[in-house]
């Protein structure tokens, strides 16, 4: 005999059951935000070693890791670019000629000259095993697409009857580096393709992965949902980082929705200018940080940098002691992913002290609400609740600069250029006017500093109708806002190379550049073709920057090396006598009412612990 069915009840029940299913679903730790619940914190072999870092490399920064920054939260290992070249370079990509390494599915695998352990098909497994017995984690950088390869050879999707060539297009591949062609979304086998990506490297023991070309100049969002759904079927929490910058602010809501974190600017170096346009980018991204979801600086050129990179020389890196702090400082009060840059194995105590602060750290990992108060021209302010809900954190900063170059004193100036200029560039042709100086200046155009590449192309002096190649003097003094000046390079160490055109002579020079020059007795004139180098025309968004020519010193007044950077403690809710430590130093300072106002270095930063009461 059947039993009768109450509708009313099986409907009570059922909405009850639909209730329970979802508040699982919210509060389920299989929700990828929850794999980082604190910001990411980790090593990138970007900044030191560029395509080129080997095995023993990362083993070797795995081991420092371990031993010295694990107990403070540092724990992933992260592999960057182009590890599966065998035949890749410094300073650049080998696009002549690259070694690849490719298994039968169009799956890119570790160059075995390179990594060795992967010898036999085992792929990176063996030294994701030897990262995680030290108890830390293991990442890798890869590009968004398809190999070029693979469509080429025709080769087989794994788990489908369809081919590479099936599921690419030509469009919209990368500009800087030709290895992948896009995968077309809703074609039969897209899908499927990112889904044995993860497959394979959820079976080598991946926790972390950076995808790049994939957010600028161009957000790829059903790329992102593909990755997104690879991910989650494999498993495994594998954190993903989306790379470069700066991603669109109309697609943060996506990209919140589907990475743990995301680039807020391009490649990040060891430049002051850089820096101090993290603070404008920190403020307009700063309400985009969710749980398990943060705007990301880029990594900490901090350390011991450019090894093999990209770009640079090998040095220490060029950020003063208060620069550095101002970094640090920044990064934890705004929260942002730590991955640092420098080779750890040589690390000097003062980089070391940086990364294991606890205090700072804690602001990074335990602070709430964190907001900027204010930022002027010269001075900064960031606040942040305390965990327990009385303390408050406060970071101060020091912005003065003095100005290199003042437009207003300029004998010539170019304007903005960029590469939708004609030919990327403008010609200056100077009367000199019996000047005994000249002084050569680039500045940016307003945007940021990423790619500020820019050359004076066959800069030459004219006396009557003799000339002479500026080339040929040695410099007074020369400065450049990422790099070194250099003669008859780009500022990358590249050939210059303007609107497609290669020549033999001239400057590289980086945003912000002046390059100065004592004058030969009666030069009349000055002429160089001023143009965007071909690192700034291709590099994603690229680059605006501006030429000057000046004929006296083009720099403004030199700011004090200390100044005030005062806060309304009632800003901060904070009414009655508070106390305040300089969580840097470990030192109380004192007890304060109505304004905190202390006095810090030019470039430099504070951060400090407010706590009411005695």
């Amino acid at each position: 005999m059947n039993a009768r069915i109450d509708p009313f009840r099986t409907g009570y029940l059922l909405i009850c059951l639909l209730l329970t299913q979802a508040a699982f679903s919210q509060s389920s730790p299989t929700d990828f935000h929850s794999w980082a619940s604190i910001p990411p914190m980790g090593w990138n072999s970007w900044d030191c070693f560029g395509p080129t870092v080997t095995e023993a490399e990362v083993k070797a920064n795995t081991d420092y890791m371990a031993a010295h920054l694990k107990p403070f939260g540092w724990d992933y290992i992260v592999v960057d670019i182009r590890w599966y070249v065998g035949n890749d370079k410094a300073h650049g990509y080998n696009e002549t000629d690259p070694d690849y390494t490719l298994d039968e599915w169009g799956r890119f695998q570790p160059a075995v000259n390179r990594f060795p352990s992967a010898a036999g098909g085992r792929g990176f497994k063996p030294l994701a095993d030897y990262i995680h017995s030290k108890g830390l984690k293991f990442g890798i950088h890869i590009m968004r697409g398809i190999p070029v390869l693979a469509v080429k050879r025709n080769l087989p999707v794994k788990g489908t009857s369809t081919t590479a060539a099936a599921i690419y297009t030509e469009k919209d591949q990368c500009r800087w580096l030709h290895d992948m062609y896009t995968v077309v979304p809703g074609k039969p086998g897209a899908q499927e393709y990112y889904n044995s990506l993860f497959e394979l490297y959820a079976s080598w023991g991946l926790d972390f992965v950076k995808v790049d070309d994939l957010s600028s100049p161009i957000y790829f969002s059903e790329e992102v949902e593909m990755i997104r759904k690879a991910i989650d079927r494999t498993g495994r929490k594998i954190v993903l980082s989306t790379s470069p910058g700066e991603t669109p602010v109309a697609h943060a809501r996506h990209v919140q929705q589907h990475a743990n974190m995301w680039r807020t600017v391009g490649d990040f170096w060891d430049s002051w200018g850089q820096l101090k346009e993290h603070f404008d980018v920190f403020d307009r991204w700063n309400k985009w940080r969710a749980y398990g979801a943060y705007p990301d600086g880029d990594m900490l050129p901090l350390g011991r940098l450019g090894i093999r990179a990209e770009r640079g020389n090998p040095r220490m890196t060029a950020f003063t002691r208060d620069e550095q702090y101002t970094l640090m400082t920044l990064w934890s009060i705004f929260k942002s992913p730590l991955f640092f840059g420098g080779n750890l194995p040589d690390n000097d105590p003062f980089t070391l002290s940086l990364l294991t602060n606890k205090a700072v750290l804690d602001v990074l990992k335990g602070s709430k609400n964190n907001r900027p108060l204010y930022n002027d021209a010269d001075k900064a302010a960031w606040a942040a609740d305390g965990p327990d809900g009385k303390s408050k954190y406060l970071a101060l900063f020091n912005k003065a600069d003095q100005r290199l170059a003042v437009e207003e004193k300029a004998v010539w100036n170019s304007g903005l250029i960029n590469r939708e200029t004609p030919q990327q560039s403008k010609l200056a042709d100077v009367p000199l006017n019996g000047a005994r100086k000249l002084y050569l200046a680039v500045l940016n155009g307003g945007d940021n500093t990423d790619w500020d590449h820019a050359d004076w192309i066959n800069p030459v002096l004219h006396k009557g109708t003799d000339s002479l190649l500026l080339t040929s003097l040695k410099w007074v003094r020369a400065s450049s806002g990422w790099g070194r000046v250099r003669l008859n390079q780009g500022v990358s160490g590249s050939g210059l190379m303007v609107n497609g055109k290669a020549y033999q002579n001239g400057i590289g020079v980086h945003s912000t550049s002046v390059v100065e020059y004592d004058l030969p007795e009666g030069c009349t004139r000055f002429t160089a073709l001023a143009g965007i180098d071909n690192a700034a025309a291709v590099q994603n968004a690229g680059a605006t920057v501006q030429f000057l020519v000046f004929t006296e010193d083009p720099a403004g007044p030199q700011p004090a090396g200390q100044m005030p950077v005062p806060v309304d403690l009632k800003q901060l809710g904070i009414i009655q006598p508070c106390t305040v430590t300089d969580l840097w130093t470990g030192k109380v300072l004192g007890r304060f009412t109505g304004t905190f106002s202390p006095q810090i270095n030019r470039h430099g930063a504070g951060m400090y612990k407010i706590t009411a009461g005695r």
